[in-house]
């Protein structure tokens, strides 16, 4: 149980970093092996990491322990007055861990602990921004979620999580925004600033044939205590609750060593004003206000598509798209330089071998392709194009208790 406990905190202490995901800000997957079927998982739990894409998966995973980590590599760059600007802060390690037992044949308790996303940006000084230190923002989102999930019969497992949501952010060199502020102290350059939450997440899945098992997942909105650094700068006063996401899928046993999984998945930032609410709302003491200007962010639908095929009793190898709508429209690019979350389409590979111990090393690669938004941007002058690809390399060590 020590070990356990000390597994955790490590995890947790280890989100200390950054990064900017590619589904949104959300990661396009939770856990090393569903991440290498393109984040496909709804109806294939593979680990102790399943409770993040559906909590009904820790019964069917069975008692085990699984940790790892990522290196992401996201590459950000906008366009703006005729000047390039290229972020730096490239390089970003994402852990995490999964506990699960089975305390009956038919009940498990577990706990996931993952980071959701995030966005990040470290330009040289944007002078539309400010002349000041580095123009950028910081946001991580770690989530500890505690999970119960039965059995309810021989073909049907419902499991439900309980959300303990941390985020942290942090803007820099945006100060000549101050005179469009609610509260310009709390702007810019105030250093991290913590945010709690709670939420629940939901999940069933059910095997209707030998081949084909489906499953559906519910997470609600995330209500987080706001960022009173940076009242001034997001709606409602440094609101910024996570949103609201649900999705459905299905796995195909193709053949024996061989299954096939699709995911679709919403993800629904236009209910929350600090992200969805248009540049359009801009004006003298607004932002920060209850109906202060956002980032313009639309409703997201995420396609996952991934297979996964048993090569011999030591080595799985794995496979994967995934596909997301475009979640900034053309006239939200301006504040957008800050979150240039524009990538769409993204490949991945994995594998996972067996070791002589019983346990499992696993590993997986992705590249997100290079995708440019540009439009109008009054605000900051003339017109703009933000920019971005990303890879990512990620391992997990596992076993079964």
């Amino acid at each position: 149980m020590r070990k356990t406990q000390l597994l955790i905190a490590l995890a947790a202490i280890g989100f200390t970093g950054s990064a900017f995901a590619t589904n949104g800000y959300f990661a396009h997957g939770y856990g090393i092996k569903a991440k290498g079927m393109g984040g496909a998982g709804i109806a294939y739990s593979q680990d102790a990491l399943a409770a993040a894409t559906n909590p009904a998966g820790m019964v069917l995973v069975g008692s085990r322990v699984d940790f790892g980590a990522e290196l992401f590599n996201p590459n950000r760059e906008a366009t703006t007055g005729g000047t390039t600007y290229k972020s730096g802060s490239d390089l970003f390690l994402v852990p995490e861990f999964g506990y699960n037992r089975m305390i009956k044949p038919n009940m498990s308790v577990g706990i996931s602990v993952y980071g959701n996303g995030g966005m990040n940006s470290h330009y040289n000084p944007i002078t539309a921004f400010s002349n000041g230190p580095k123009t950028g923002v910081d946001l991580m989102q770690l989530f500890i979620a505690p999970t119960l999930a039965m059995k309810i019969n021989e073909n049907h497992a419902l499991g439900a999580s309980l959300n303990l949501a941390y985020q942290r952010f942090k803007a820099s060199g945006i100060a000549n925004f101050a005179g469009m502020s609610s509260s310009a102290a709390n702007l810019s350059d105030n250093g991290h600033d913590d945010s709690t939450g709670i939420g629940v997440r939901l999940g069933w899945t059910g095997t209707l044939s030998p081949m084909v098992t489906v499953g559906a997942t519910y997470q609600s909105k995330t209500q987080m205590s706001e960022f009173d650094k940076y009242s001034g700068l997001f709606a409602e006063q440094g609101d910024f609750d996570i949103p609201e996401n649900y999705g459905l899928g299905i796995a195909v046993k193709a053949t024996p060593k061989t299954t096939v999984a699709l995911d679709v998945v919403r993800i629904m930032y236009g209910d929350v004003k600090s992200i969805a609410n248009p540049i359009s709302l801009l004006a003298p003491s607004t932002l920060g206000n209850d109906n202060g200007a956002g980032f313009g962010w639309k409703d997201q639908t995420v396609y996952k598509l991934g297979v996964s095929h048993q090569v011999d009793d030591k080595l799985t190898v794995r496979a994967g798209y995934n596909h997301g709508s475009a979640v900034i429209p053309t006239t939200e690019v301006a504040f957008n330089i800050l979150a240039p979350a524009t990538v769409k389409d993204h490949l991945t590979l994995g594998a996972t071998w067996t070791l002589q111990n019983g346990a499992e090393l696993s590993g997986y690669f992705m590249h997100a392709f290079s995708e440019s938004i540009t439009g109008a941007t009054p605000q900051v002058g003339g017109s703009s194009t933000i920019k971005m690809n990303q890879n990512a390399l990620g391992v997990a060590y596992g076993w079964k208790l």
